[in-house]
């Protein structure tokens, strides 16, 4: 059961405008043989994993090469490695964590997994710490509400597309990685004057290890995945009274596995099967520095059937149709009260078309439909069908234009809304690109707020209306040839009915549709990449990003006056990274040191933005170095300045965190 409902004052961001340098819409050469593109769905081959290769939305990709030079613990942390994005986290790795995109929460951020939607009906969130980072092949962020690259629902704030599905090169694969994380051993304050000596075993703190096996031929081609983490999360942190102490009860033991299945066809028609398991064993603290914990055992699966047809009867129109089923089960045993189960099973399909009657345009439909189920201790036995229809249209008038107006109508037991959204794309030289886009954003309540049970705490609230609202945003992009990269937008966006929970005179939190809240913001990136004529190095990139979020909380009696800020949403964010690569004699010699930089300002969390939660500046150092062309190791040092901080209030984070860790991967040929 996810404890996000206990959150006083936990306010939903609503509204958010931006300002933001993208890259130019560009298109790269593919090559046909089949194995030459790295990509699993080519973007003139398919619409599932691509999408429409076409967005006038802000967009950021993370690719496979920055997955394996971060080295993250988990996808919280790589993703605000690259892409910048804010967090809130309860701690390390296992810990509950929840995104900031755009100043909203995770719950108003569409999760899609190979394109299909994984936010849970029962929360709204997504259980990031589920995902193992070895088994991704690329990440896609798409910020704003209304996607038409997907035509998701729920996208207030964004889309995150998880793409693991891969196809293989010819012959055979097989790759493993094994790392430990540790955190230097201290002296510290149990209670009543009483200390604790080091303990060295927080050097071992925490072991991470990923295997992957994979083969590919002209027919068929597969790959599976398996992974599995033990991590203590004892780690020294220091409280208001600047005293050294140790995080306990914080275990973590989990693992999983992945496969996916490609069988090619004719016609570029391919069948795809994929699918996922997890299983997890947490400990989960309480605040401060109490003793007491509950525990919480997590399992999930998922299973997706895919068939893409790039020619569908005809060669001006292309099909795909997916079926998928996730199953999710989490037992919770509070550190007190009583236990809980809750077992929740979702089927979701989805079709789409294009088709591409003349050169300027290109036609685009169609549907999605989801039916849940839940058990739960709780909330009993809950059912429900969703899902929605659309049209979007890819005009373009002239080379330097195109136009991208899109409608989706959304659907549920109790209600149909259309959900609008229209996009423009102005190529006014080869180097700059400028977008525009006006959208309506719209969410259903998630079934904690709907029929979660009067407790001693909480309730829930049958009559919640969808959350609601309006925003737009104005994209520059610049790049001059691949040296330079300039990225600036400015966006906006209000929210209605934004559903919080609060507490009543009888002490009890119930959601009601009281959040009203609009959000200003300018997003800016630079990339830089200096070359270098001599010597290992051959160049030099330097990253800079800042965010300026102005939001207000205009719920609660508060007014633009009051200048009441949402949430954990801090107004500047800035981001700075240098990353050195080199070569020793040849690239199966060569490796990186990338160093990052971050620093969020002041934070509230509360409503009232009486409770102030600082958030330092962390420095992160991390090393790849290749053995040979099989061999490679990595060595990160996070948080270098060991400065202690919370993310979420009241749950500190760790100091100096030390990685040390080895990869290897062998690619065989196929022999005809």
């Amino acid at each position: 059961m996810t404890l996000r409902r206990f959150k006083a004052g936990s306010l939903l961001p609503a509204c958010i405008i931006g300002l933001l340098f993208l890259f130019p819409l560009y298109s790269d050469e593919v090559d046909e043989d089949f194995f030459d593109d790295d990509m699993l769905l080519i973007e003139n081959e398919g619409i599932t994993v691509t999408g429409s290769p076409e967005t006038t939305q802000q967009m950021v990709t993370v690719t496979k090469e920055e997955i394996d030079r971060i080295q993250a613990p988990d996808l919280a942390t790589l993703l605000q490695e690259t892409a910048g994005l804010g967090f809130t986290r309860y701690g390390p790795y296992g810990n509950q964590t929840g995104i900031n995109l755009r100043g909203f929460d995770s719950e108003r951020v569409a999760f899609l997994i190979d394109g299909v939607p994984v936010n849970s009906p029962m929360s709204g969130d997504f259980e990031i710490n589920q995902l193992n980072l070895d088994a991704i092949d690329r990440i896609e962020i798409i910020y704003g509400g209304s996607d038409s690259k997907y035509n998701v629902t729920g996208a207030l704030g964004g889309v995150i597309n998880i793409i693991t599905v891969k196809k293989q090169k010819p012959g055979w694969s097989i790759g493993a990685s094994l790392s430990n994380t540790g955190y230097r051993p201290k002296e510290y304050y149990i209670r009543g004057g009483e200390t604790g000596e080091p303990e060295m075993k927080d050097l071992l703190d925490t072991q991470s290890l990923s295997f992957s096996l994979g083969h590919g031929s002209e027919i068929f081609s597969w790959r599976t995945n398996l992974f599995g983490n033990r991590a203590g999360n004892h780690y020294p942190y220091k409280d208001n009274h600047d005293r050294d102490r140790r995080k306990e009860n914080n275990e973590v033991l989990d693992g999983g596995a992945s496969t996916s299945l490609i069988w090619a066809l004719p016609d570029l028609t391919k069948v795809i099967f994929s699918g996922d398991i997890y299983y997890g064993d947490k400990n989960i603290p309480t605040g401060g520095y109490s003793f007491t914990y509950g525990t919480q055992d997590d399992f999930s699966t998922r299973q997706n059937i895919l068939l893409d047809m790039p020619r569908a009867f005809r060669d001006d129109l292309s099909t795909e149709f997916s079926l998928s089923h996730g199953w999710t089960t989490i037992w919770f045993e509070p550190a007190a009260g009583a236990s809980s189960t809750h077992d929740q099973h979702v089927i979701t399909t989805i079709n789409r078309w294009a088709w591409f009657p003349l050169s300027f345009l290109t036609v685009r439909v169609g549907g999605d439909y989801r039916y849940v189920t839940l058990d739960s201790t709780e909330m009993l036995n809950k059912d429900r069908h969703d899902g929605g229809v659309y049209l979007t249209l890819e005009y373009q008038p002239h080379t330097k234009f195109l136009i991208i107006p899109s409608i989706k109508g959304v659907f549920d037991p109790n209600s149909a809304v259309p959900v609008p959204k229209l996009g423009f794309v102005w190529y006014a030289t080869d180097d700059l690109t400028i977008k525009n886009n006006y959208f309506r954003s719209f969410k259903f309540p998630d079934f904690e707020a709907l029929y979660w049970p009067r407790d001693a705490y909480t309730q829930g609230n049958p009559d919640l209306k969808p959350e609601d609202g309006w925003g737009t945003d104005l994209i520059f992009a610049y790049r001059f040839k691949k040296w330079v990269n300039l990225e600036s937008t400015l966006f906006a966006q209000m929210t209605d009915d934004s559903i919080h929970w609060s507490a009543g005179g009888d002490g009890i939190w119930k959601p009601y549709n009281v959040g009203k809240a609009d959000f200003f913001g300018w997003d800016s990136k630079a990339g830089i990449d200096i070359p270098l004529a001599k010597g290992p190095f051959k160049k030099i990139g330097v990253n800079l990003s800042y965010q300026f979020l102005l939001s207000y909380i205009l719920s609660y009696g508060y007014t633009w006056s009051d200048e009441k800020r949402i949430p954990y949403m801090p107004m500047h964010t800035i981001g700075v990274s240098l990353d050195i690569p080199w070569e020793i004699g040849s690239a199966s010699y060569g490796g990186s040191i990338l160093i990052t930089g971050r620093h969020e300002s002041l934070r509230y969390s509360d409503t009232q933005n009486i409770t102030e939660v600082d958030f330092p500046v962390l420095i992160d150092i991390i090393i790849n170095q290749k053995l040979g062309n099989v061999f490679t190791a990595f060595a990160s040092a996070r948080n270098i300045l060991d400065i202690s901080y919370e993310s979420f209030d009241e749950y500190p984070m760790p100091g100096i965190t030390v990685t040390l860790g080895l990869r290897f991967n062998i690619e065989g040929k196929r022999h005809d």
